[in-house]
């Protein structure tokens, strides 16, 4: 029996875990740094959005414990906000998804999946690993999977200048989970906001469930010295909202008529800070001829302003499943680890592409373009918002100039 030790119990982790000791024939430790408990008890780790084809990855799993549970998101509307406080409508899109997406409370399903883990027999070692501990772990295993992309740990793994374009955040974070803010009254209840604001950043308002049943979660994104960038100084979930609703009333006093009321979740339900997107080579040499593998956020950590990060997570659990089965008796060596990262990284390069573009407003002209374009052609808003589902698309029709001028005619149809 080959034996495997994962360490970090979020989504890739978990999910790898999970399909591993379901295919059989695999000793897996999972190494995690919370109980179930703990996670539980703590605090928020993110906004978590999956939308349908990550969502079907964890459906054919049988991992899809929230569906009846979880409120749906059937559609986005994104626009901007020009100047504070009045949003453009000409230049607002709207469109629904083909498959409804979700945001099920990541310590909600970390959590249960711990669990489930736990009481299917597999073995998790509780404790806090540090970049010392990977050697041992190598040792001990024929296959060690780094996926706690935040912290030390992620650090072990050479930063890739080629995909990474940043030396420091490009956006100031803070989210907070609330119970009993009113719907807007002129879109349906199921759809996610996003409201973007030249110079300060960026709010989304997304249908979600947590610990205590269905809720909302506000996600500020700011640019560092923007106005959107004051949570240094906040602290608890009460703090977070009124900090919140301070904003509101300045930038988007239609939006903080919805919130007036509403109220955190539970003590854990507010997150703030930062981070710095970066691709890092996927494999780390942790002593003489030793090697570990990294997956999802610790090799891929991009900015959570596209919604991309747990859908990366899905996806890159499915790629590593997919060629761990593959291998068969086979060594997991340094040339197969490389080889099971591309094949994630032709899907996720698309995602980095794609957030990093939206991070560095502003947006090149031929993408404006299309967006002003998208507000008026339903077809055209429609393939945007549908985009997010699978970022590969975009390729083919919004990144590059000469395809995009060219989606543009096809949309406009024949002159004259």
């Amino acid at each position: 029996m080959r034996r495997i030790a994962i360490v970090g119990a979020g989504q890739a982790g978990l999910q790898l875990a999970l399909g591993l000791q379901a295919a059989g024939g695999y000793e897996v430790t999972v190494v995690s740094a919370r109980t179930p408990d703990g996670v539980r008890g703590g605090r928020v780790m993110s906004t978590q959005l999956m939308y349908g084809p990550a969502l079907a990855l964890e459906r054919s799993a049988a991992l899809n414990m929230w569906d009846e549970l979880t409120p749906r998101i059937d559609g986005l509307r994104i626009g901007p906000v020009d100047p504070p406080g009045v949003p453009v409508p000409e230049r607002t899109i709207t469109a629904a998804l083909d498959e409804p997406a979700q945001s099920v409370d990541q310590r909600v399903k970390t959590a249960h999946w711990l669990e489930l883990f736990e009481h299917r027999g597999g073995r998790v070692e509780y404790r806090e690993a540090a970049p010392e501990d990977l050697a041992a772990l190598a040792a001990g295993h024929d296959l060690t999977v780094v996926a706690a992309g935040h912290g030390p740990l992620g650090q072990v793994f050479g930063r890739d200048d080629r995909h990474s374009p940043y030396a420091g955040p490009k956006r100031t974070l803070a989210c907070v989970y609330l119970h009993g803010a009113a719907p807007d009254p002129g879109l349906p209840p199921s759809y996610l906001r996003m409201w973007g604001f030249p110079e300060a950043g960026e709010f989304f308002v997304l249908p979600a469930l947590t610990g205590s049943g269905p809720c909302v979660i506000l996600l500020w994104e700011g640019h560092p010295g923007g106005p959107f960038d004051c949570w240094g100084d906040v602290s608890g979930p009460e703090a977070t909202l009124r900090r919140s609703l301070e904003l509101l009333r300045t930038y988007a006093p239609w939006e903080y008529e919805l919130f007036a009321r509403a109220e955190p979740t539970d003590p854990g339900a507010w997150l703030t800070g930062s981070l710095t997107p970066v691709v890092r080579h996927p494999v780390a040499e942790v002593a003489p001829g030793a090697y570990v593998l990294g997956m999802a956020d610790a090799v891929v950590l991009n900015d959570p302003i596209t919604g991309q990060g747990a859908n990366n997570a899905a996806r890159c659990a499915e790629r590593y499943l997919g060629s761990v089965l593959e291998r068969g008796d086979r060594p997991f060596d340094r040339a197969w680890m490389h080889e099971t990262f591309a094949g994630w990284w032709d899907h996720a390069r698309h995602t980095t592409a794609f957030t990093n573009m939206v991070l560095d407003a502003p947006l090149p002209e031929h993408v404006q373009h299309v967006l002003a374009a998208a507000a008026r052609h339903p077809e055209l808003a429609h393939r945007y918002v549908n985009g997010f589902a699978d970022p590969a698309d975009y390729q083919e029709w919004l990144m590059d100039a000469d395809r995009a001028e060219a989606c543009l005619a096809a949309v406009a149809g024949p002159a004259g």
